[in-house]
């Protein structure tokens, strides 16, 4: 039996690591970014709290950002978890390759649905507020190959 682990999700930063942010994402065994992160000071702000899995996002330019990939494979505690900036880009057929997570920003909404098995996570936006859209990350628990996500709403 595998521990489980906590994995903080954010997205859509573009530029602003919030203070709530932070706070809500320390104590993370791992953090995932889906992309449109805005510069290397986010990265490096989130690996110091734990180790960090990062995608590109269509708004993520320079060089920085073209060392980050487009789409990632993380393994944690049993589960696999299949990281994308926009889920509408998906190339795989994730119950096929054993993908337990889909994770993905992009539309700054946050949402927590389940299709063929397959947990689909988009944490919101934890950057710039956008529309009325809440400001929002997730927190993902992964045990013994299962997953489950918990969206966090952030007063600001």
């Amino acid at each position: 039996m595998m521990p489980g682990l906590r994995v903080g999700v954010v997205s859509d930063t573009h530029g602003l690591l919030r203070p709530q942010a932070l706070a809500a994402l320390a104590g993370a065994d791992h953090i995932i970014h889906a992309g449109d992160i805005g510069n290397a000071g986010i990265l490096a702000a989130l690996a110091a709290i734990a180790p960090l899995t990062a995608v590109r996002g269509n708004n993520d330019h320079g060089p920085w950002a073209e060392a980050l990939p487009e789409t990632a494979v993380v393994d944690l505690a049993g589960a696999r978890l299949y990281v994308i900036h926009d889920v509408a880009a998906l190339p795989i057929d994730p119950p096929a390759l054993g993908i337990a997570a889909v994770i993905a920003g992009h539309s700054h909404k946050p949402a927590v649905t389940r299709r063929a098995g397959v947990l689909y996570l988009n944490p919101g936006s934890a950057g710039p507020r956008r529309f009325t859209l809440p400001i929002a990350l997730a927190s993902l628990m992964v045990e013994d190959g299962a997953v489950r996500a918990e969206l966090i709403e952030l007063a600001c």
